[in-house]
């Protein structure tokens, strides 16, 4: 059994439109462990620092203002093929491209305002959560 973990935020809209309960219910309805959890808010310097491989994109402003207008609910979760598992549950980033059923065809609103955030590859999942979290707050060691 290949057990991994992936990292996870809900995005400031999906805060705001009052979803966190019923994504979180979703993803540990799909068979998540939830190994660290909280409620935070970037910095514009956070934020540029955690996307900075879109500094380059011309959306780049926008998705700064965006992610730092208000708080997210990071998490670190648990599950066999954790990342490509959560990917697909997530749904494509636009939800009118998402599948029924997603978080994203349920939660968000536009491309823009996806509602949440799942990590591409182990990799990614590591250097993100450790971002978020320090090591004594992930009790797995991600």
């Amino acid at each position: 059994m290949n057990i991994n973990t992936t990292f996870s935020m809900i995005k400031p809209d999906g805060v705001e439109n009052g979803h966190v309960g019923s994504i979180i219910n979703k993803i540990v309805g799909a068979g998540f462990n939830i190994i660290a959890l909280k409620m935070t808010q970037f910095s514009k310097k956070e934020a540029k620092s955690f996307y900075h491989i879109h500094k380059q994109m011309p959306f780049f402003d926008d998705l700064i203002s965006f992610i730092t207008r208000g708080p997210i609910v990071a998490m670190v979760l648990e599950k066999e093929n954790a990342v490509n598992d959560f990917r697909t549950l997530i749904g494509s980033t636009d939800p009118n491209e998402a599948a029924e059923g997603t978080i994203r065809k349920l939660y968000a609103t536009s491309k823009g305002e996806n509602a949440i955030h799942g990590s591409d590859s182990d990799q990614n999942a590591s250097i993100e959560a450790s971002f978020i979290f320090s090591d004594r707050e992930l009790f797995n060691g991600i």
